[in-house]
């Protein structure tokens, strides 16, 4: 094993136990300052990658509109924010796939900024407002984005052929994204039988409106996490970087871990408050 793939493990067995730890602690306080410090550090990663000259400053100018959202108690009724979210995604963030970003100088990327600022917002918010529900109900959510991430690796490496978005992420296929989608509809339909899960996101969206209506919004969420994986993607090759930063060891930044939860998490506080 080299030691690449040992720093690999080594930092992600390390974030899976904070990620235990903060959401079966109990304490609310706990649980804020963890939420804090990954905000802290990926609207630092954000504004860096857009070409911010102070990224940390106003990255603590967000994280202080977090904290007073947190503090309010206002994450519970979320729906107005992550409604938000989602227009900015389909308006002007997932449209720049296809129509490239704006020039890193330009009044259009300063704008760019604030707005995929506020979808990180939505993003945190959005975690503390699933957390409300219950720690295993955010790891369906998050499940999501990791099963359709996982099955689209292993199927692009066993059938890629066809590139996805190749001017952006040249790994990706066609093929590895469809197997990861399979693999999302798989978790649900797991998450709809196996007794003792009749409480994540994806059985109650299949005992509240049918298996039809799971399947389309778990296509929908899957279809969103390669979008915000493929737009931070787009953010980091315009500025050069290999990775948001080097805070994990082994996993570049912050945001490298959460790109593909940025949209998806507000779709799902979306349609949780729905049902």
């Amino acid at each position: 094993m080299s030691d690449t793939l040992k720093t690999r493990i080594i930092t992600a067995l390390a974030l899976l136990a904070v990620l235990l730890v903060l959401l079966w602690s109990g304490s609310f306080v706990l649980v804020a300052l963890g939420l804090l410090a990954f905000f802290a550090a990926a609207a630092w990663e954000s504004f860096r990658l857009f070409g911010n000259r102070y990224p940390a400053l106003i990255a603590g100018l967000w994280t202080l509109v977090y904290l007073f959202v947190l503090s309010g108690g206002n994450a519970a009724d979320g729906w107005l924010l992550a409604a938000l979210c989602a227009a900015i995604w389909a308006l002007r963030l997932a449209p720049s796939l296809a129509l490239g970003l704006p020039p890193q100088d330009s009044l259009g990327n300063r704008l760019s900024a604030n707005l995929y600022g506020i979808a990180i917002l939505g993003c945190f918010t959005g975690i503390a407002a699933l957390l409300g529900q219950s720690a295993l109900y955010l790891l369906s959510v998050m499940a999501i984005v990791w099963v359709a991430d996982i099955g689209a690796y292993f199927a692009g490496k066993a059938f890629g052929r066809r590139k996805l978005a190749p001017s952006i992420s040249p790994g990706k296929s066609w093929e590895g994204a469809i197997g990861g989608w399979l693999s999302v509809l798989a978790l649900g339909a797991a998450c709809a039988v196996i007794p003792g899960l009749e409480t994540t996101f994806a059985a109650r969206v299949a005992g509240a409106w049918g298996w039809a209506a799971m399947a389309a919004i778990l296509t929908l969420l899957a279809v969103a996490s390669v979008v915000g994986d493929l737009f931070e993607s787009q953010l980091k090759r315009r500025a050069g970087f290999k990775d948001s930063s080097n805070l994990l060891p082994g996993h570049g930044g912050v945001l490298d871990r959460i790109d593909a939860l940025i949209p998806v998490v507000p779709l799902a506080v979306l349609f949780d408050s729905w049902l």
